[in-house]
């Protein structure tokens, strides 16, 4: 009877050198993944059109942020207003960051990733909603709730394509 030994070892060992291209690969899809699922410029990664998210909580109000102050999260750059700003996302993006990947609430409910205007938006229970315009955003405050309800159900078979 032959032993196979070298042999099995020299497969084993193949096995182990790839490993971390399968883990490089792996990874590269999950942020492939989420970068979908977020409304950004494909070119920069650019979320809320460089609006800072914060403000939104902070000042009730669309502020344009500036690239001197930037935080990236769930594949997407984000820009503030301030280093305290950026700072306060750091510590808890998921409570800033906008709902439904950034893209327009009223659309989600609806089935649709439409686009937004950042000045369009809604803050309910704690959580940012963006709206594609004013006439969507005067639909969608018409009955929150029932749109809120829709966008979750729709939510994740969107957020993954």
């Amino acid at each position: 009877m032959t032993s196979n030994v070298p042999t099995a070892l020299k497969r084993i060992a193949r096995l182990i050198a790839a490993a971390p291209l399968a883990i490089a690969l792996l990874f590269g899809a999950v942020a492939a993944a989420q970068a979908m699922a977020m409304n950004v410029d494909k070119a920069t990664g650019l979320a809320i059109e460089g609006y800072d998210p914060v403000a939104y909580f902070t000042d009730d109000k669309a502020v344009k942020g500036d690239p001197m102050f930037s935080a990236e999260h769930n594949g997407a750059v984000y820009h503030f207003a301030s280093a305290e700003h950026r700072d306060m996302f750091k510590e808890n993006p998921d409570k800033y960051a906008p709902q439904y990947g950034g893209y327009c609430a009223y659309g989600v409910a609806k089935g649709v990733k439409a686009g937004i205007e950042p000045d369009k938006f809604t803050v309910v229970d704690g959580k940012l909603y963006l709206n594609y315009n004013a006439s969507v955003q005067n639909s969608w405050r018409k009955d929150i709730p029932g749109y809120l309800m829709k966008s979750e159900e729709n939510w994740p078979q969107l957020g993954a394509n």
